[in-house]
């Protein structure tokens, strides 16, 4: 039976329930095994409608947000509730490891930096001059904060893009587990969590985008995953190609340009979601030195360079 409603969408796949919906500039998946189609519209709708709610509270492209509030304080205090502490402080904690590398308020670089889609956006460079004007925007030592309010100084805003996707996929899967969700996967545009295996114990299949035709993973390298989060960082998608060299969109805070000798994609297995984004956001961020950045801390990455 193909049972569909906009903007939800569920249908059956041979054992497994798909249900669908957009959120976050992205297509989102929820797979759910072992269960009827009651279960199955009761769990997407949780999952759709906490992806929502989160897009509709943090994006930075909304004028009624919390995050665009925040960002038009120009240097007035605001009050904050507790799970916007929560993301501050997990944003504290990723500057912190990652020794200012990552930033959220790294996000006023895009006033400079064009990382669109067309022949034109992708010819041209932003001047070095024009970069360094924005740079004293930059800078999450800037920013006061506390468990209860957040203060920014003028033009300088903040942006949850590193963190928020995997932090929705995280709260969507707590919710439908609180109410018996057990063999299912949810994948927000490639930031995935399993909240256990399919009902006959095999591990969700899950493919690995090659960044090209000669990659290591194409012809369909596949990750098998059964419990916890998978999540991917990458410039395959979006740069700029200019003079004969690729420049990747995940930028450099301390110089305003992109980070040198960064892979093409990096994906990380861990315990949650937020985790696997954390550290592949990281190892993004190093570089050259992706993989030291990794070892030791996951058992599963995979690196495409």
């Amino acid at each position: 039976m193909d049972m569909k409603t906009e903007p939800l969408r569920l249908y059956r796949d041979g054992g497994i329930w798909k249900g669908a919906f957009d959120a976050m500039a992205n297509p989102c998946e929820v797979l759910m095994d072992g269960c009827d189609q009651s279960h199955a519209w009761k769990w997407l709708k949780i999952v759709a409608h906490e992806a929502w709610r989160i897009e509709k509270k943090y994006s930075r492209y909304r004028a009624d947000s919390v995050l665009s509030r925040i960002n038009r304080s120009q240097g007035q205090t605001t009050n904050i509730d507790e799970e916007t502490a929560r993301l501050l402080a997990a944003c504290d904690l990723m500057y912190q490891i990652s020794d200012g590398r990552f930033d959220p308020t790294s996000g006023a670089l895009a006033r400079v930096w064009h990382f669109g889609s067309g022949q034109a956006a992708r010819n041209r460079l932003p001047r070095k001059r024009d970069v360094e004007k924005i740079l004293p925007f930059v800078g999450w030592d800037k920013v006061s904060w506390s468990q209860t309010s957040v203060c920014l100084p003028p033009g300088v805003e903040l942006d949850f893009g590193g963190i928020g996707k995997e932090y929705a996929v995280d709260r969507a899967g707590r919710l439908i587990s609180l109410v018996g969700a057990e063999n299912v996967l949810i994948n927000f545009g490639g930031d995935i969590l399993a909240l256990g295996p399919a009902t006959d114990g095999s591990p969700w299949k899950i493919g690995l985008e090659a960044v090209d035709r000669d990659s290591a993973v194409a012809g369909g390298k596949v990750v098998l995953l059964s419990q916890g989060g998978l999540a991917t960082s990458g410039n395959v998608r979006r740069f700029i190609e200019y003079d004969g060299k690729r420049f990747g969109h995940i930028l450099n805070p301390l110089t305003g340009w992109p980070v040198r000798g960064a892979p093409r994609s990096v994906t990380v297995a861990a315990s949650t979601c937020s985790e696997a984004g954390m550290l592949s956001t990281l190892a993004m961020l190093n570089g050259k030195d992706a993989e030291t950045c990794l070892a030791g801390q996951c058992e599963q990455f995979w690196v495409q360079w």
